[in-house]
């Protein structure tokens, strides 16, 4: 993990739609390039990075430049720290992830603390609800597979069970687990 002298940000990761909410609160580097950002995001809500993504904000998009594609300009991500994108306490941004499921993200950035050469960053303060399960179809499919998997006579049951693995728990979250990771990647 790295040691920050610059400004701390206090973000906060929403996952759109999701009744109860599903979220996380990290603390990272304000001036962490976008790419680096990408893989924390995946790290703490529990993705796969199996899927594209882009980072929105208003109508001006980030992620990886397709130079054979004519559909919208996109911004190399490349060249972008998250401290562009977010400048002041408030503010919000979009992290669009797996365009098929529709998986968006409200961003916020909740606090800007001063930097600590002393801080472990990033890491995840706090969170809610576990993470849905690459590929089940967005917010709909989600909730279709939650209640498949809580009713055993439902006729998806045992199919969606064998898929998931076993047991599901939507209320599930390890911060431990969570910055376990974080620490493994950032090394």
């Amino acid at each position: 993990m790295a040691k920050s002298a610059q400004a701390i940000y206090q973000i906060k990761i929403g996952l759109a739609g999701t009744k109860p909410p599903i979220w996380r609160r990290v603390l990272i580097d304000g001036a962490v390039p976008l790419p680096k950002f990408h893989q924390v995001i995946q790290i703490v809500m529990g993705w796969t990075d199996s899927h594209l993504h882009q980072f929105r904000v208003g109508r001006v998009y980030y992620g990886t430049p397709d130079p054979d594609s004519d559909f919208m300009e996109i911004m190399d991500e490349r060249r972008y720290k998250l401290n562009q994108l977010l400048r002041q306490e408030k503010e919000s941004i979009i992290y669009e992830y797996d365009f098929g499921d529709g998986w968006e993200h409200k961003i916020t950035l909740e606090k800007i603390l001063p930097g600590d050469p002393d801080a472990t960053l990033p890491c995840c303060i706090k969170g809610k609800g576990a993470c849905p399960p690459e590929d089940v179809g967005g917010i709909p499919g989600y909730y279709g597979f939650i209640d498949a998997l809580g009713d055993p006579t439902h006729p998806e049951h045992e199919e969606y069970k064998e898929w998931v693995g076993g047991d599901f728990d939507p209320q599930a979250f390890d911060l431990d687990e969570v910055n376990a990771l974080l620490l493994e990647y950032c090394r």
